[in-house]
């Protein structure tokens, strides 16, 4: 059977202006919890909480397959638009097909290559050292960065957000989120030079 064409982001667009309509704490604690826990059941799996990464080759497999029926049934809820983005099987194993297998992150010497790495691999995880989205203050910002990127056994950033820019509140769709995101990307570059890490991916 061929796979469906791949999806553009258009399509999602348009799913998202006309799917299913829908309120966003239905999704969130009915709709969610009622499907996570019919496929718990169907694909019979357990937590064992003595082991973090599962290893059991059935296990694994069956939280694949629960993970993507869970997509296909719940899709992706759209919070601007109060709507569902819902996505065919055949449109999620195109995607998964049309996935990169390996890309690099960063350039230069800090040069990365991604890629994917199962349980049993002997290659070490790519490091990703940051506040990961945390509010930090203007005042620290480069150097919470900066203590981020010498540290050797990280290998790429993931950056906090900006408080304050200038000491105004950086509100969503205002000239200040702009003014704040630009000087967090300025800002983590400068830390990363600061660190003598010029190029790690960001």
């Amino acid at each position: 059977m061929a796979l469906a064409k791949a999806l553009t982001v258009f399509d999602v667009y348009d799913r998202a202006r006309s799917g299913p309509k829908m309120e966003e704490k239905e999704w969130d604690y009915k709709v969610i919890p009622q499907t996570v826990g019919m496929l718990k059941k169907k694909y019979n799996i357990k937590m064992d909480k003595k082991t973090i990464i599962p290893t059991d080759k059935e296990l694994i497999n069956n939280l694949f397959k629960a993970g993507k029926e869970l997509l296909v049934e719940c899709g992706i809820y759209c919070i601007d638009t109060g709507r569902v983005i819902k996505y065919t099987e055949e449109e999620v194993d195109a995607a998964i097909a049309s996935a990169p297998s390996r890309f690099i992150y960063g350039e230069g010497k800090e040069a990365e290559e991604v890629v994917p790495r199962s349980f049993s691999d002997k290659k070490s995880p790519l490091i990703q050292g940051g506040p990961t989205g945390a509010p930090c203050s203007e005042e620290h910002f480069l150097a919470i960065h900066q203590s981020y990127a010498q540290e050797p056994l990280v290998d790429t950033i993931v950056d906090g957000v900006l408080q304050t820019i200038k000491g105004h509140d950086p509100v969503p769709g205002s000239p200040w989120e702009i003014a704040a995101v630009k000087s967090e990307a300025i800002m983590v570059r400068a830390a990363q030079d600061r660190a003598g890490r010029s190029g790690m991916g960001l």
